[in-house]
């Protein structure tokens, strides 16, 4: 769902414009409907999702959405518009303090794309970009792995060596406790 305006949902590709661009992204768009507050400069959206489960979740500005929760990734991408003062998140209802002077022309479009992780023109990443201590790990092969198969050598290159070490120790516990 979208929003056509304040307060009336409309049906994600019903026009050949939200075809075009939800056929072109990856991810879930989030239904979105706003809504304007009895008080000036107040603006709440209600979407399908859940960001904050029962609790409230306040911001007051970006140093306050540190966590990795989706209310808080959502009340980043509001303050880097430049057009917000504060957010308030209660389950599927976000509350936002518009900046004095802004409207909210493109937040609902934020709220609306928190969960699209693929658009068009990104990068992709390589599995390089996610390593980051390969000679650690390289070094760790001979030890873990035995250097007994090649093959098991080269993956094993790739996987960190704290990890290698653990499925050693599990593989060691199930072989005593099942007799193997």
């Amino acid at each position: 769902w979208g929003s056509a305006g304040r307060g009336r949902p409309v049906a994600i590709g019903s026009s050949p414009l939200s075809r075009a661009s939800v056929g072109r992204c990856m991810g879930q768009l989030v239904g979105v409907t706003e809504k304007a507050s009895n008080t000036p400069g107040v603006i709440r959206f209600e979407t399908n999702r859940n960001f904050s489960g029962m609790g409230h979740e306040r911001f007051a500005s970006v140093l306050d959405a540190i966590n990795a929760t989706p209310s808080a990734e959502l009340a980043r991408r509001l303050f880097s518009t430049g057009r917000v003062d504060r957010v308030h998140v209660y389950g599927n209802m976000v509350t936002v303090d518009l900046a004095k002077g802004y409207s909210s022309d493109g937040l609902a479009d934020v709220v609306r794309n928190l969960y699209q992780y693929w658009k068009p023109g990104m990068v992709v990443p390589s599995f390089d970009d996610f390593v980051e201590s390969a000679p650690e790990s390289a070094s760790a092969v001979g030890a873990v792995g035995g250097g007994a198969d090649s093959a098991l050598s080269e993956a094993a290159k790739r996987v960190p060596a704290e990890l290698l070490e653990r499925s050693r120790l599990a593989l060691a516990k199930w072989k005593a406790t099942h007799g193997g």
